[in-house]
């Protein structure tokens, strides 16, 4: 009698408690998917939201494995599954909702068609950080808003995860960006190459003024929602478009409408937990590879280390908002 084969894997029993590290058999790959050797795992403010089980959009039904994004090592191959093959390093954001097994284990079987090879200089924690940060910012920016050369682009919240990959994004593009965020992190937007803008000490009407000579801008990407999409209404230039990814609650429409403007949502989750659209995320990061293969897209990584061991401290640092850039926790050892 032969034993299946197991692996370590972080199973979420119940909402809000603590994960229990233990033994569960490891996947098989089924048509259309590859068996990934998971080496990194990004953690995203989302994560927290699903442990808790504060996250009615990404409900994920317990026991649960969560990690929406992992990096790591393609190990075994499904029928009917051509463009990867066993070793190929790999990326993508791949489970960890909507009952599909997520990233906090050593192995997941994966639809290949939501993977891509990862940027060859990029490490495997790097390669974690990006997937659902980049894809989201390009869906508002490429897919919605059709960001070009010239433009003047405006991201609410620059230095956070997804704002991060809009300011590099955008600039990729040829526009020209500015970015919204708390006067400490004016460094970390100015580095990535977008003009900075103190929210806490200048109104809506006076950074327009300020740095578009009253007209407005091309294109607003809204990260935080709320009181950040109204501004982001009264900020649109003319005939342009404004783009959220936290397009929720209640909201007057009428300064977008005088501006005969128009508005997107983004929902990177729909391909995951609908399966309508999962190429498109496997396409949109070969971009991101090309991209950071072109020196055009790096991640801010929080440098402290984290595994399955130390995994409930990862989680603290970000409920805390002590996390300088993105938390990954590592699964290579």
């Amino acid at each position: 009698m032969t034993t299946s084969p197991t692996m370590q894997a972080a199973v979420l029993e119940n909402y809000g408690a603590p994960f229990r590290l233990t033994a569960i058999a490891r996947p098989v790959p089924q048509a259309g998917q590859v068996l990934v050797r998971v080496m990194a795992s990004g953690v995203n403010p989302l994560d927290l939201k699903i442990r808790a089980g504060a996250a009615e959009h990404a409900r994920h039904p317990l026991p649960a494995i969560l990690g929406i994004d992992l990096a790591g090592v393609v190990a075994a191959i499904g029928p009917g599954v051509t463009g990867l093959r066993v070793g190929d390093e790999v990326y993508g954001m791949a489970g960890g909702v909507g009952g599909v097994q997520g990233s906090l284990a050593e192995y997941a079987a994966v639809d290949a068609s939501l993977l891509a090879l990862k940027p060859a200089h990029f490490s495997m924690r790097e390669a974690a950080s990006l997937p659902l940060v980049f894809i989201t910012a390009w869906e508002g920016l490429v897919d919605r808003a059709r960001v070009g050369a010239g433009q003047t682009v405006l991201v609410q919240g620059g230095a956070g995860g997804v704002g991060s990959m809009a300011i590099q994004i955008a600039r990729a593009f040829g526009a020209q960006v500015f970015a919204t965020d708390a006067p400490a992190r004016a460094d970390v937007v100015r580095g990535l190459g977008a003009t900075p803008i103190d929210y806490t000490q200048m109104q809506v009407e006076e950074y327009v003024a300020a740095h578009t000579a009253g007209r407005g801008f091309d294109v607003v990407f809204d990260t935080a929602g709320g009181a950040s999409l109204d501004a982001s209404f009264k900020a649109v230039a003319r005939f342009g478009h404004v783009v959220s990814s936290l397009g929720w609650g209640t909201h007057a429409l009428a300064p977008l409408s005088f501006r005969a403007a128009t508005y997107s949502g983004v929902f990177t989750l729909l391909p995951l937990l609908t399966g309508e659209g999962r190429a498109h995320h496997g396409d949109i990061l070969r971009e991101a590879t090309r991209l950071a293969d072109a020196g055009q897209v790096r991640p801010l990584l929080d440098p402290r280390p984290f595994g399955l061991a130390t995994l409930e401290d990862a989680y603290a640092l970000i409920e805390q908002r002590q996390a300088q850039g993105k938390v990954v926790v590592s699964l290579d050892g």
